[in-house]
């Protein structure tokens, strides 16, 4: 007779639990960290944790059927003479050609441009295929330098000078060998097949006076044409978000934990940064005190999924958010169509984040000319487009029950929390009460 475990008795630690045991085991075999993709699979205080208050009596609804709900916005208008203006706030994030495939780059290009949105270059320079496809196109510039090429800064449309990431703030980009093929090792100017550790901080300035100074330079490089985003991973929120402004940035990015990433340490993604949701309300905090809160727009991203989400980061402060991961599932990423090729590299759709291999079968995040073929960047482009008008939808069907006619006039009061944690980090009421934990308190 075969007992369970339950039948034996046996039971398992809260601390040692059987992935923490595996983890240790396989140190000790292998004697170096673990790396991956994705971002944090911990249980997080989330945009789950929230719910909003619809319209009732004491507020009126609008009529999806007969009333609009507008969803644009305009992002670098501080200083840019060509700010962008954007349809829907549903923006992609900054994800490289190197780490994802040129076809995959050309289909986040294709399906940003259909709705009227903005994509991002990501480490390691512009591509033809991306430039080519997108409406609006901003050039990250970062650590690195890999790929950076001023001719490529003036054809873009805005610039996002790139201090931190969510799922690694404090940490630099990693991007291994297997995927550095001979057209991303010449972008990069690296040795082909050879890891790229990238650093962790800009090798031209040390703190925020040097960083004006260098927003001021990209400006002349640009003629004051292009808006400056300046992007930091979710820390000290209200501090850095307060010096990016004082740097002179038209625009802030603030990434929070439950971010992606192509590559870095386990140990990162889940011990390093705050939750998204943490991180909003102190950034409104600190352009409210310096009194350019929608003056200097704030773009949030870090686990960004559907139009509950947007509508709910937006409610909290936020003028736009960037999705990435979402973004690659969009593409076809995790599709169960390639189950037995999962399973072959030892994982399963809707599990797979060793996105650092390239061996991804859906052909997105690989350099692997067969593997690449596989994917046609006209169907991606229109998968995803699919998926930011239904997230754009979603967002304004919840303002649409909150009475607002702007996705931007969503507001906290519209928030209630249904945990204490929530309730504090996001600083809304708990659910059936007037009560915000922690309100008052210093930062």
């Amino acid at each position: 007779m075969n007992l369970s475990n339950e039948q034996r008795g046996l039971r398992e630690s809260a601390t040692f639990d059987r992935t923490t045991i595996a983890a240790i085991q396989r140190a000790a075999d292998t004697g170096v960290y673990d790396i991956r993709g994705w971002g944090a699979k911990r249980k997080l205080p989330h945009f789950d944790d929230l719910l909003f208050l619809g319209a009732s009596m004491s507020r009126y609804p609008l009529e999806g059927y007969r009333e609009r709900c507008d969803t644009d916005v305009v992002l670098g208008s501080r200083n840019a003479k060509y700010p962008l203006h954007l349809d829907t706030p549903v923006t992609i994030a900054g994800m490289s050609f190197g780490a994802l495939s040129a076809g995959a780059k050309e289909a986040l290009g294709r399906g940003a441009s259909e709705v009227g949105t903005s994509t991002t270059t990501g480490d390691g320079g512009m591509t033809p295929e991306e430039r080519g496809q997108s409406k609006n196109l901003v050039y990250q510039y970062l650590p690195s330098r890999y790929g950076m090429n001023p001719d490529d800064l003036r054809k873009a449309d805005a610039i996002e000078i790139v201090l931190g990431q969510g799922a690694k703030p404090g940490g630099g980009g990693m991007l291994l060998g297997q995927k550095i093929s001979e057209r991303v090792a010449h972008m990069r100017t690296l040795p082909e097949g050879i890891d790229q550790r990238s650093a962790c901080r800009h090798p031209d300035w040390t703190g925020p006076d040097d960083l004006a100074i260098k927003i001021n330079e990209l400006r002349e490089i640009t003629d004051w044409e292009k808006p400056i985003y300046v992007k930091v991973g979710a820390t000290r929120t209200y501090y850095d978000v307060k010096l990016a402004v004082h740097s002179g940035a038209d625009v802030v990015v603030v990434d929070g934990m439950q971010g992606g990433t192509a590559a870095t340490q386990e140990v990162f993604i889940e011990h390093v940064g705050i939750p998204t949701l943490a991180a909003i309300p102190q950034a409104v905090q600190a352009l409210q005190e310096l009194g350019v809160h929608r003056e200097v727009q704030l773009i949030v991203s870090g686990g960004i999924r559907n139009g509950a989400d947007v509508a709910k980061a937006m409610a909290l402060g936020a003028d736009a958010v960037a999705i990435g991961t979402a973004a690659l599932i969009a593409l076809g990423d995790n599709d169960p169509r390639y189950a037995d090729e999962y399973e072959k590299i030892g994982s399963a759709a809707g599990f797979y984040d060793d996105f650092q291999d390239g061996r991804d079968p859906a052909g997105i995040s690989t350099q692997d000319p067969e593997l690449s073929a596989r994917f046609d960047p006209i169907v991606g482009g229109k998968r995803l487009a699919n998926f930011l008008r239904v997230t754009t939808m979603e967002a304004q069907t919840i303002a649409r029950a909150c009475g607002k006619a702007h996705l931007q006039h969503l507001e906290p009061e519209d928030l209630v929390a249904i945990s204490i944690e929530a309730a504090a980090m996001a600083r809304v009421p708990l659910a059936g009460t007037s009560w915000i934990p922690g309100a008052g308190a210093a930062l």
